[in-house]
């Protein structure tokens, strides 16, 4: 329901004008609210362009969100306005200094077809997910970031025949889970990485009691919604935090770089484009903030 923001954030008109309540910390703090602590380890290019993807789901929950913008040492955000990173982003030691988060997002990244040991940051994204597994209540991976999940768990990717692209039916596989639980038996998710993880390795993991799988997608996408069972770590290999626009946009990037194998997106007409996933994207970060939120209460209680 409500975002706390810096008074002067770039996007909070736009935030507004889609029914996102903003407020400044000096007002959270007249409230006396606590707000839930959300970590955002943002590695999306054009870093500052990506917050509104998230922000607008999460501003949808009934409770006080205040992000903590994170950004890694080891990178250097080429493509981000580097004054609005100053201004905004810490680094993670300076996030928890004070106070612990409840949650943390790890994002996508455009990196998910290079192997994680040639990845500059992958040590530094390795010591925050140790130290999340311990003490953040839950850590929420999504696209590259769950396959980065995934890896520390010690589960590898590996490279798609040709791009998963577009928008996938995708179905619900636990209406008992807090997360899934609520969201509709078959749904539509955005869809736009390079590697995924197979079925069978999937399972395998299953079967050993590692992992929960929550949401399986049609035309080859597989499983995309898949948890640590001890729930501290919650994969989504999809972008349900993604717009429309984003999926054009990723296709025209593709192409100007002569990825001639990457094909149009998938169940989506991009000459009119229509958002049939946004209903998921509201549920999945409303219910995994509840979660959250009454994990919290009983850990204090």
């Amino acid at each position: 329901m409500t975002i706390v923001l810096p008074d002067d954030y770039h996007g909070t008109g736009a935030l507004k004008s889609s029914n996102i309540q903003c407020i400044t910390h000096d007002e959270a703090l007249r409230e006396d609210i606590r707000a839930l602590r959300i970590g955002v380890l943002n590695i999306m290019p054009k870093a500052e362009t990506y917050e509104f993807s998230l922000l607008h789901p999460l501003g949808r929950s009934v409770l006080q969100i205040e992000p903590v913008w994170i950004r890694l040492k080891t990178h250097k955000y080429n493509s981000s306005n580097q004054f609005h990173l100053d201004k905004l982003y810490v680094p993670f030691e300076e996030a928890i200094e004070k106070q612990d988060l409840d949650g943390l997002i790890v994002t996508g990244a455009p990196v998910e077809d290079i192997p994680f040991e040639e990845v500059i940051y992958w040590p530094e994204v390795k010591s925050i997910l140790h130290y999340a597994k311990s003490n953040v209540i839950s850590t929420l991976g999504i696209c590259w970031g769950g396959l980065a999940l995934a890896k520390f768990l010690g589960i590898d990717k590996e490279d798609c025949k040709k791009k998963v692209f577009g928008v996938y039916k995708t179905f619900n596989l636990d209406r008992e889970h807090s997360v899934t639980g609520e969201m509709d038996d078959e749904f539509w998710c955005a869809q736009s990485r390079h590697a995924g993880i197979s079925d069978s390795v999937i399972e395998e993991y299953h079967d050993k009691g590692l992992l929960h799988l929550l949401a399986y997608c049609s035309e080859g996408a597989g499983y995309t919604i898949f948890e640590s069972t001890d729930k501290r770590f919650l994969i989504h290999l999809g972008h349900p935090e993604y717009e429309p626009q984003r999926l054009i946009d990723e296709y025209n990037r593709d192409r100007l770089r002569g990825r001639k194998d990457v094909e149009p997106p998938k169940n989506f007409d991009m000459k009119n484009p229509v958002n049939t996933w946004r209903s998921h994207r509201i549920e999945f970060f409303s219910q995994w903030i509840k979660y959250i939120h009454e994990t919290l209460l009983n850990n204090r209680g």
